[in-house]
C-alpha cells in the first residue's frame, strides 16, 4: 500500500469515511509488500517433524504486483491482517503446500491462471478500506470498511466434508 492511500485512510478516521469517490481516485501503486512464501522453498521442512519445522525460515517479505482485479473480486488496501493457523500451517507445507490449491484452481478459467503463481501471498484474515470492485460486485463499494476472512468452501464434493482443507473447490 502506498503511503498516499495509507495517508487518506488514517486521514478520513478523522474527517469522516472516504468516499466512493475519493477511494476509486486514490491511484494504485505496480506493487506491495507482502508476507510471502515461495513455491521453490516447498521441500525446506521435508523430513522434520511439525513441532521442528520454523516460520521463519520459510516467510519471506517481498514486493509483488498488485493482481489484476476480476469479476466478482474486490481490491482491499489491507490496515490490519493475523497470523492464524492458516498461516502457520502454509508456512511450514502442511498439511500439503498451499500451491496444489492455487495450481488446481488456476486451472478452472483464463481468469484464475493468475493465481497460479511462483510465490502466495500469505494472511488469511484482514480489516481494510475497498479501493476497487471487479464486475459483479454489488454490496461493496469503494471506501468501504471491511472485514475478509479467507474460507470459502462449496462443499459439494466429499472430500471435503471431514476435512475442509481437502476439498477442491477451497
Amino acid at each position: 500500500m502506498t503511503q498516499a492511500i495509507r495517508e487518506a485512510i488514517l486521514a478520513s478516521g478523522e474527517n469522516g469515511p472516504l468516499t466512493p469517490r475519493e477511494a476509486a481516485n486514490l491511484p494504485l501503486p505496480e506493487s506491495y509488500r507482502a508476507a510471502v512464501l515461495r513455491r521453490e522453498d516447498t521441500e525446506m521442512f521435508a523430513g522434520m517433524d511439525s513441532a521442528a519445522k520454523d516460520p521463519r525460515k520459510s516467510v519471506r517479505i517481498e514486493q509483488v504486483p498488485v493482481p489484476e482485479l476480476g469479476p466478482g473480486e474486490a481490491l482491499v488496501a489491507v490496515m490490519a491482517s493475523s497470523v492464524n493457523y492458516n498461516t502457520v500451517w502454509s508456512s511450514i507445507f502442511e498439511p500439503m503446500p498451499t500451491f496444489g490449491f492455487l495450481e488446481r484452481y488456476g486451472r478452472l478459467s483464463e481468469l484464475t491462471r493468475r493465481h497460479d503463481l511462483p510465490y502466495h501471498v500469505i494472511g488469511s484474515d484482514l480489516a481494510g478500506v475497498v479501493l476497487r470492485t471487479g464486475p459483479g460486485v454489488n454490496l461493496w463499494n469503494p471506501g468501504d470498511e471491511v472485514v475478509a476472512h479467507c474460507l470459502s468452501v462449496e462443499l459439494e464434493s466429499s472430500d471435503g466434508h471431514n476435512d475442509t482443507m481437502l476439498d477442491p473447490e477451497q
